[in-house]
């Protein structure tokens, strides 16, 4: 026996299974590597939202690189599509050569904005864009990779004033399409170069009195390279832009279609449909800015009075309680108890913590707690106390508290509340004016119910923790 022949056979598997990527990958997902670090545009928030939208699939394991200058054909083995949200200096021949084979050989590549201009004789780009320095010759491959090139001779390819314009379907058999057009307040792009092979799947009309070309301009195009699919949209200029549901929902299908993920009926995630409630309880505006960043949702405020008249379990998914009633008729108390019970969720905050003090049902069994207004059965009424600096800790792991650290937050704290004794404790504080819990999960069984006692003020509405909090909340409470 030939024990040489074995060791080295021994070694090449060894070496092998360590380069095997896939342990370092969620089974069962796709796998795409935003490539980011350098834009006129401001990437810092853009790439995370561009994250957000993808992941909202529930079908991608995504990553992110801020230097693709550094990419290699090994680099990118384990990807099955690549998104571009990148505009600066060349990559340089290696990483370039790599991307190129990577679509060549049938994989996938989403670009988008600024993407469409990159790589090209940056000299042509004018006063309007901030342009790398770098006078480099343009990368030929690219703008046949993304059927269009951005043109420095007249007509000149720019846009004309941000506005909001109507996005029209040029073609709705394709995949990627569906649904009605949609509005965006966008820049919109012009006079591009085409490049043979486009597919066109959207454009707009370039309003000529916001400067533009009074002519429908392409919007969005997919165009085979070599056996692989790439997607473009001229679309998403900032998160702003990026809140449009038509946007959202094309570059989930997009990204789907480029990494030729298997349709299924809940691979674009539908949109969660978010009830907020307020009443009885005076709030600062800054409130709503905890909604602002929310990817794929449909958010509307419906106030007492009229908050649960009618079955609200036809268009709401998760109410956000911010209210602090204590009367409620009992047609709306049915309607209340039907969504719950139907299996529908919840988040409950702060000052809701006080809300129907007389309704056992309610803080009993769905909140498990009760801010107490006055002294009730041996018990003391419950105490608050505004602008207090709280250190704030997670307790164990949850999906709620997925990029929750522990934070210090301005915030009003509770003290001397009834809490039922099974709740599921998501954060905690050791403040002295406060009993502890700040956020939990309720024990009530019939649907998800997420309590977070936070949220008095600006400070707590601005906080990105809080806001990630509720965010995570409201997503887990419609079981996403």
């Amino acid at each position: 026996m030939n024990w040489n022949v074995i060791a080295l056979g021994a070694i090449i598997a060894a070496s092998a299974a360590a380069a095997d990527p896939s342990p370092f990958f969620k089974p069962g997902k796709a796998r795409l590597l935003i490539l980011s670090g350098r834009n006129n545009h401001d990437w810092r928030s853009t790439t995370p939202r561009l994250r957000q939208i993808i992941e909202a699939t529930g079908r991608f394991d995504v990553r992110v690189t801020e230097e693709p200058g550094g990419l290699t054909a090994a680099t990118l083995v384990p990807f099955d599509a690549i998104l571009s949200d990148y505009n600066g200096p060349r990559w340089g021949e290696v990483a370039e050569r790599a991307v190129e084979e990577f679509v060549r050989s049938g994989k996938g590549l989403v670009a988008y904005h600024a993407a469409a201009y990159a790589f090209g004789d940056m000299d042509i780009l004018g006063d309007n864009h901030v342009h790398t320095g770098v006078h480099e010759p343009p990368w030929p491959a690219y703008a046949r990779m993304i059927g269009a090139k951005w043109a420095g001779t007249d007509p000149k390819t720019g846009h004309g004033d941000r506005h909001l314009f109507q996005v029209k379907w040029a073609n709705r058999d394709h995949p990627l399409t569906g649904g009605d057009a949609f509005a965006i307040s966008d820049e919109l792009y012009h006079n591009f170069r085409m490049q043979p092979g486009v597919q066109l799947l959207a454009t707009a009309f370039d309003a000529p009195e916001r400067r533009g070309t009074g002519k429908d301009e392409p919007i969005a195009w997919t165009v085979p390279f070599g056996q692989g699919r790439v997607f473009y949209t001229a679309l998403g200029h900032d998160t702003a832009a990026m809140t449009s549901p038509g946007f959202v929902a094309l570059m989930q299908r997009a990204a789907l279609w480029a990494a030729q993920v298997k349709p299924a009926e809940s691979a674009v995630a539908k949109p969660v449909r978010v009830t907020v409630v307020t009443g009885g309880h005076d709030h600062e505006p800054s409130f709503y800015t905890v909604f602002d960043k929310a990817t794929g949702w449909q958010v509307r405020v419906n106030p007492h009075p009229i908050a649960y008249r009618g079955d609200i379990r036809k268009n709401c998914d998760v109410l956000v309680t911010y209210d602090m009633i204590q009367e409620l008729p009992d047609a709306q108390k049915t309607n209340l108890r039907n969504f719950l019970e139907a299996g529908k969720g919840a988040v409950i905050l702060h000052h809701a913590l006080a809300g129907f003090q007389d309704w056992e049902w309610w803080w009993k069994e769905v909140m498990g707690a009760r801010y107490l207004l006055k002294a009730e059965n041996g018990m003391p009424a419950s105490t608050y106390l505004h602008d207090v600096q709280l250190e704030v800790k997670p307790v164990g792991s949850h999906p709620v508290l997925r990029g929750v650290p522990a934070m210090t937050i301005e915030d009003e704290t509770y003290k001397k509340m009834w809490f039922a004794p099974d709740l599921k404790v998501l954060l905690r504080t050791e403040h002295p004016t406060s009993d502890g819990p700040v956020a939990w999960i309720s024990p009530y069984t019939r649907s998800r119910v997420v309590v977070i006692q936070l949220g008095h003020g600006s400070a707590a509405h601005r906080h990105p923790s809080f806001q990630q909090l509720v965010r995570n909340a409201v997503q887990w409470a419609a079981g996403r």
